[in-house]
């Protein structure tokens, strides 16, 4: 395909898992040309990556899963249906339903957490990793247990936890899923458009119970008077090395998510090579897609 040709997003798509899952993806691109993995995090789903899929199309199978819970991807409503074991399964069996062996990642916040552990547990899936604004569990478990700038930023996560927050999140048509958004920026790309995608996403039944059961199922909260939280987690570095090559882009305005979160990340990220961008947050691909795209192309050769 012609440089300048851009491919089509193409919705609509539908990998069965097996065990009663399936996921749906959009795709940009031609299947049988090498595979890049895009994974959206919280409150998100495939639409995060409509400014990435017909880039990396032209010369890659671009797919952008909804992960389960999210939009028109399975939805169960246990909470250990959202365990990191079955999500981890869920990226394998993906990549193997599409006819594939391995893909280069690219992820953003849960999508990132989940990225990491895929790549920490079956690094053969994982050719090359590019992470968003996506901790690695060891400096976000230690930080969470022990920085308290961390602690108070990711207080919001033990009041998703509560019983009932996916009713509070959906209630005066998704008024807190909006601030969700809008909180951490400007949100000037939350154009009416986007909106409207993101509330139909929203409103599939037992969506954002979905989305909200990730944090339930994880260890990663930070604790309270009657919970230590990440604090009960005793983690080796040595069992969390990353071995393939890794982009780490930061948007270092992100108020949820602070910069403690990079300290000693080249010892479990050997093959780390990082991109900081000042003016950026937590939402930095939909704030700069652009330079994202310039950054993501020369880590992988693809730049002019």
């Amino acid at each position: 395909m012609p440089d300048d040709t851009l491919p089509e997003i193409r919705s609509g798509n539908y990998a069965d898992l097996g065990e009663g899952i399936r996921l749906h993806y959009a795709s940009a691109g031609e299947q049988g040309a090498p595979l890049m993995l895009f994974m959206h995090g919280f409150p998100e789903f495939w639409y995060a990556w409509k400014d990435f899929l017909p880039h990396y199309g032209r010369h890659r199978f671009a797919v952008a899963p909804d992960l389960r819970g999210y939009n028109l991807s399975s939805r169960p409503a246990e909470v250990e249906q959202y365990r990191i074991g079955r999500l981890i399964d869920d990226i394998d069996k993906l990549i193997k339903a599409l006819g594939y062996r391995d893909a280069i990642v690219v992820a953003h916040d849960w999508g990132g957490a989940l990225a990491w552990s895929v790549a920490i547990s079956r690094p053969e899936l994982i050719s090359r990793l590019v992470m968003m604004n996506a901790p690695h569990p060891i400096p976000f478990a230690r930080a969470l247990a022990t920085d308290p700038a961390q602690q108070a930023a990711s207080q919001y996560m033990n009041w998703l936890r509560r019983p009932g927050s996916e009713d509070a999140l959906a209630a005066d048509d998704f008024t807190l899923m909006q601030k969700f958004l809008r909180g951490f920026s400007g949100a000037d790309w939350l154009d009416g458009p986007t909106l409207a995608a993101y509330k139909e996403a929203w409103g599939q039944p037992g969506a954002i119970r979905g989305g909200v059961n990730w944090y339930r199922a994880s260890p990663m909260y930070p604790p309270t008077d009657a919970d230590p939280g990440a604090g009960r987690l005793e983690l080796r570095e040595e069992d969390f090395i990353v071995p393939m090559p890794t982009l780490l882009i930061w948007g270092e305005q992100d108020q949820a998510l602070l910069p403690v979160l990079l300290d000693g990340i080249e010892r479990v990220v050997p093959d780390l090579r990082m991109v900081r961008i000042p003016d950026a947050t937590h939402w930095l691909a939909h704030e700069k897609p652009a330079q994202i795209r310039a950054a993501i192309d020369e880590f992988l050769g693809d730049a002019p």
